[in-house]
């Protein structure tokens, strides 16, 4: 019989599969525990004066697919109208099959907005007239778009030079979310890049010259950060740094750049690893967990970057090696029993194998993997880029122990990926079960499927406000 697209049983390609989402996953809460939500959003429960504002204003995903589908830079990152914008995505949609950015968009219209017709250019007027119509409610803010998903707890990625003002007054409000922190010191490590580390050193504290003086500023900036509920480190990196200077050439580096001269390649990367090995002693210290976002090749389109700036929808996969140097790294912290929980994200899925393999070189007790293979990731946040991570995590380590998803996203719209995520995962335990190759144990099923879903980030990240264990 033929399937209807988006039906109550999308994804979902097997009765087991139907089950398992329907009894065991779909109605978990979410931890969306790495984002770049504006935690000053959350704290001001932002509404949009338009769809255009809150669907495609910061989205480089989209951007990438309008550039893709000839649409001018007018109407993606330029001074073209709300509506004319929205009609540009409008056109673009129908060209997008076959790409989460289709699934996700209807998703998106019908559980955000109650609307079930698919997007076109000829519907476009007709959506957009009902999603403005619908922003108007009083259930439709940033608050009560995470409260309708049930989003226990989400992380946003914040420089250590925040105040972290917003994170409190969003958690002393009635949001029934709580709002973590995440300490991503990324710009401590752009030697490379003097015209943005001096203003960002200056800003850290007065008079940093030598090595010493920024590890004790950041150390006290992580301090705070603790104070102020954040248990995770994010980096994000071409490839995991491992062979750190000496605290001496560290000083000659840094010295320079204050100066205004930039480090070269080898001299960033071996500056950066020093400093990765200090703050990987300070979350173990502290029981943080540490992100790595792995393999991304950054503004290659050196005329848009220009025009445009960072973060503008240009960046891919990168080509590095990567299994030597993330072994090199998490055994020199290891090897000083100072290696922190890790979650490492891989975006070259040529190295999913040696990756998932490299964390499981680390594994200890107390923990449950600590090491964890983080999520598909960008590129790979995909159907077939979820089913790898999954297939391959199964393969070489404990999908049991898995974490589970997130986002990512800098939308408030972005939830539903969750519940995508746990059809694809439902429907590859509930294929194994119909193919004889898993047990049909309800009980064993819905803790493992529970657990990913919800109850293992519950247990793994150790959040000041939540105690929840895991399904036993």
């Amino acid at each position: 019989m033929a399937r209807t697209y988006l039906d109550d049983n999308f994804l979902l390609l097997s009765k087991t599969a139907e089950r398992l989402f329907n009894e065991s996953a779909k109605d978990q809460q979410i931890i969306d525990y790495h984002t770049h939500l504006p935690p000053d959003e959350i704290a001001n429960d932002k509404r949009w004066e338009n769809v255009t504002e809150l669907w495609l204003g910061h989205d480089h995903y989209k951007w990438r697919a309008m550039r893709a589908n000839g649409i001018p830079e007018s109407h993606i990152t330029g001074d073209a109208s709300p509506r004319d914008k929205f009609q540009a995505w409008a056109e673009t949609i129908p060209n997008t099959l076959r790409n989460p950015l289709y699934d996700w968009t209807h998703l998106e219209l019908r559980r955000c907005f109650g609307i079930n017709t698919l997007l076109s250019a000829d519907t476009a007027e007709e959506i957009w007239n009902q999603a403005n119509e619908r922003l108007q409610d009083a259930d439709f803010s940033a608050r009560e778009l995470m409260r309708r998903f049930r989003v226990d707890a989400v992380g946003t990625t914040d420089d250590p030079n925040d105040d972290l003002y917003h994170h409190e007054v969003a958690n002393a409000s009635d949001c029934a979310t709580k709002t973590y922190p995440t300490f991503r010191p990324d710009k401590a490590l752009f030697v490379d890049r003097p015209t943005i580390l001096n203003p960002w050193l200056d800003q850290l504290s007065a008079g940093i010259e030598t090595l010493s003086d920024l590890l004790t500023a950041l150390r006290a900036r992580h301090d705070f950060f603790h104070e102020k509920g954040c248990r995770m480190t994010d980096h994000g990196m071409r490839y995991a740094l491992a062979n750190p200077c000496t605290e001496e050439v560290a000083n000659r580096i840094l010295k320079d750049a204050r100066q205004g001269t930039a480090a070269t390649p080898e001299q960033t990367d071996r500056f950066g690893a020093l400093i990765m090995f200090h703050v990987g002693q300070w979350n173990a210290e502290r029981d943080w967990t540490m992100q790595l976002h792995l393999g991304p090749k950054r503004s290659p389109n050196s005329r848009m970057f220009a025009q445009l700036g960072p973060d503008a929808g240009f960046d891919t996969i990168g080509d590095w090696p990567q299994g030597e140097a993330l072994l090199s790294f998490l055994d020199s912290l290891a090897a000083i029993n100072k290696l922190p929980k890790t979650i490492v994200y891989n975006l070259n899925p040529r190295d999913n194998a040696v990756l998932a393999a490299a964390c499981g070189s680390f594994q200890e007790t107390p923990y449950r993997s600590k090491v964890q293979f983080g999520s598909g990731w960008w590129f790979n946040d995909t159907i077939q880029g979820m089913e790898d991570q999954i297939n391959i995590l199964s393969s070489v380590g404990l999908l049991s122990h898995f974490v589970g998803m997130l986002t990512d996203s800098r939308s408030f719209l972005s939830f539903p990926r969750h519940e995508y995520f746990r059809r694809i995962l439902c429907n590859i335990i509930g294929q194994d079960v119909e193919d004889g190759k898993l047990p049909d144990d309800h009980q064993l099923l819905h803790h493992l499927v529970g657990n990913i879903c919800y109850h293992n980030a519950h247990a793994y990240f150790g959040l000041p406000h939540h105690k929840e264990g895991l399904l036993a």
